[in-house]
């Protein structure tokens, strides 16, 4: 008997997808104050102060009706705002705009700056008196009290040098743009110079419209794997004596300075170090007065030393230790050192990893984090002491957790949701996590989802032919029937320490797969080897061998698949962005007897195209594993191709290069191969802007209706 009930509910479309109407709400911009029973937040064109114990806004720091303002920073003395206005992107991390400074007990409102040019990364002195700031390429201060601006470096060029401000290779892979660190006692500036006048450029069309006849050149330095990268200097500014001084970083300049940051002591610059096939990393202590430097820790690998998912070094406030995450015993876990380097303890330890360090609260001696200890698929907060004894966990709903603890430690912010829960927020005490107040449960869009047809995912484990297990989750048809047999979409990503298959609330794939599913699709994901959640080995089995393994799961998980009584084995298709739009390429060829159909967007089509610092990691450099780069590139087996075929790209991507696009479709056609292909005039790899997103969504849904 057929479900009246789910036969009157809506069926989501593309439109419903790009128009966000399943959006999930969360409570965005708090932005705890010393005092941590408040936290400022941005509504509207206005900041906000709130008191947690009334959960009631107490004050407007600044409104808006004279400035309309994108961004916001307040100083360390709480009694200056910088305003950000105008902002322009630039990359994924950067951006550029025009600020001003509010006085908050005075309402006077200022320009930052009477020079002209936008500025990047304007940012207090921890006094509030100052703001340092980077424009065209030269880092400068300004003197709040005398509006006085002064320029720390004259050297800054396009595409030549930087100063201030991280490289394309450094804001993509390492994940920061603003490259300069007050000190804490804000009398020195730590900052990074590029000299990238080695770095061959990449030349990217942008095409703009009928009044332009002639496309623009953008020329930018973009480091391929075994090319150049630039050079690195680390140099400490000091505001008094308008001098900078050169730390000492050693003589071998093919090496990568992932990140920089002070100890609690203004003189002692904190500086990591990592050699370019990047399995050696180094802590340095260097003085700030001198430029000597000090090798304190050193961590070598047989693979990669993965500088991201480590990045948790915290310096303790009593000035005579630090905490460091490692993957050292197979799992990330925590560990406590002297200054000096020396191993007090480990204290976290487990077939588990810690996923992020929340907070020290040393007052107290505890250390917060979120971990996998329930399950690869799901994060919770726990708390230690500092002598890894009595853990406990403190969140018990089964799911995700991310948290935000209050400066003062004795609050924090959970940010909760799962496979079938839409996100709640929630705020409680510290240490004892109790409960205090719910403070977005997102009852609207939960109304909203009864109207609708809703196939929530269900989690599955399949085990391959050489007895490895993965994960997996599966979002069946509306109406579903165990009796029937239904085609199925595969979605992979696949990349190294990525994962896909967790408990958590997902946006905007998820409700296109309802759509797939009101039409008869069945869509699976699974998480193939090299992926994260599950330690050291499984994610590092990849190295210098990219898209070998994760190949052979996608394709054993298809097959897994094709066995159950309610797949049709005969239409089973494969899609994915980015990584994994090379996966997807990669699995219709060299499965080709299992796929029916694949959809790529914005694919890697070999790894010789792509960027040194993310590609040497895993597969060193092409003059030290060329196998590795050309077994497992789609170029080298576009013969193999049988099934029906996308290939989707911006031709504004800056990060995986359309060359990637037309390289490939050119191997395709040398092979006689037919296929088809979309591109996205001066999209980017996110291919979003002007509609694009529905236009692309509704796409590729025509595209599997006709061909899977």
């Amino acid at each position: 008997m057929l479900d009246v009930q789910a036969q009157q509910k809506k069926v989501v479309t593309v439109e419903d997808v790009w128009q966000f109407k399943f959006f999930a709400r969360g409570v965005r911009g708090v932005n705890w104050m010393k005092n941590g029973r408040y936290y400022t937040t941005r509504q509207g064109n206005k900041v906000v102060k709130f008191d947690i114990n009334t959960r009631k806004a107490v004050a407007t720091l600044f409104e808006g009706e004279s400035l309309r303002f994108d961004a916001y920073g307040l100083s360390a003395r709480e009694d200056k705002l910088l305003l950000a206005t105008q902002t322009e992107a630039i990359y994924r991390r950067s951006s550029k705009s025009y600020y001003y400074v509010y006085d908050i007990s005075t309402k006077k409102l200022d320009k930052l700056t009477n020079q002209p040019g936008k500025q990047l990364h304007a940012s207090f002195s921890p006094d509030g008196s100052k703001v340092a700031f980077v424009r065209d390429n030269n880092l400068f201060v300004v003197d709040l009290a005398t509006k006085k601006e002064t320029q720390i470096t004259n050297d800054g060029q396009w595409n030549h040098i930087i100063n201030g401000n991280a490289d394309w290779v450094y804001e993509e892979e390492f994940s920061f743009s603003k490259a300069f660190f007050w000190s804490p006692d804000s009398k020195r500036i730590a900052f990074y110079k590029f000299d990238e006048s080695k770095v061959k450029e990449y030349n990217m069309q942008r095409w703009g419209g009928q009044k332009q006849p002639y496309a623009i050149d953008y020329r930018f330095k973009y480091p391929k794997a075994g090319e150049d990268n630039s050079t690195i200097q680390i140099l400490v500014y000091n505001v008094a004596t308008a001098k900078s001084m050169k730390m000492d970083i050693g003589a071998e300049q093919d090496m990568y300075i992932p990140r920089l940051r002070w100890t609690q002591n203004p003189e002692l610059l904190s500086i990591r170090r990592l050699n370019r096939l990047q399995n050696k990393l180094e802590l340095l202590h260097a003085n700030a007065s001198t430029g000597k430097t000090q090798v304190i820790l050193t961590e070598e690998s047989k693979t990669y030393v993965d500088v991201d998912f480590t990045d948790d070094l915290t310096y303790l406030k009593n000035g005579k230790e630090f905490i460091h995450t490692s993957e050292r015993d197979g799992y990330k876990h925590v560990y406590l050192y002297k200054l000096n380097g020396k191993l007090v303890r480990q204290i976290t330890k487990g077939n588990w990893e810690v996923r992020n360090l929340a907070g020290i609260d040393e007052k107290r001696k505890l250390l917060y984090f979120t971990s996998t200890e329930v399950s690869p698929l799901e994060r919770h907060l726990y708390r230690i002491d500092m002598k890894g004894r009595k853990k406990v966990r403190m969140t018990k709903d089964k799911g995700t957790h991310r948290i935000n603890f209050s400066s003062d430690f004795k609050y924090y912010i959970d940010t909760y949701n799962a496979a079938a829960m839409p996100t709640r927020v929630s705020l409680h005490e510290a240490p004892s996590g109790k409960l205090l107040q719910v403070l977005e449960e997102n009852k609207r869009l939960k109304k909203r989802l009864e109207n609708y047809q809703i196939s929530y995912k269900e989690f599955f484990t399949l085990k391959t032919s050489e007895n490895v297990s993965l994960n997996g989750w599966m979002i069946k048809p509306h109406n579903f029937d165990k009796n029937k047999k239904y085609p199925v979409l595969m979605f992979v990503y696949g990349g190294p320490g990525s994962q896909q298959v967790t408990d958590s609330w997902d946006a905007y794939n998820f409700f296109w797969y309802q759509l797939l599913a009101s039409k008869g699709y069945m869509v699976v994901c699974v998480d193939n080897r090299g992926t994260g959640g599950r330690g050291r080995a499984f994610k590092h089995v990849t190295y210098k061998q990219l898209g070998y393994y994760e190949t052979i799961d996608q394709i054993e998980a298809a097959k897994y698949l094709a066995k159950q009584p309610y797949v049709d084995a005969s239409r089973i298709g494969i899609w994915g962005w980015s990584y994994g739009g090379y996966m997807s390429s990669l699995c219709l060829m060299k499965g080709a007897d299992v796929f029916k159909t694949a959809i790529a967007v914005a694919p890697v089509s070999t790894w010789r195209f792509y960027d040194t610092i993310y590609t040497e990691r895993f597969l060193q450099r092409p003059q030290d594993n060329a196998e590795g780069y050309d077994k497992n590139s789609p170029l080298n087996h576009v013969n193999k191709l049988k099934g029906n075929y996308l290939l989707v790209h911006g031709t504004g991507d800056d990060n995986v290069h359309f060359q990637n696009a037309v390289e490939l479709q050119n191997a395709l056609i040398k092979a006689g191969k037919q296929f088809q292909s979309f591109y996205y005039p001066n999209r980017t790899h996110s291919i979003f802007s002007q509609n694009a997103r529905p236009h692309l969504y509704t796409m590729m849904t025509n595209f599997l209706l006709k061909n899977l």
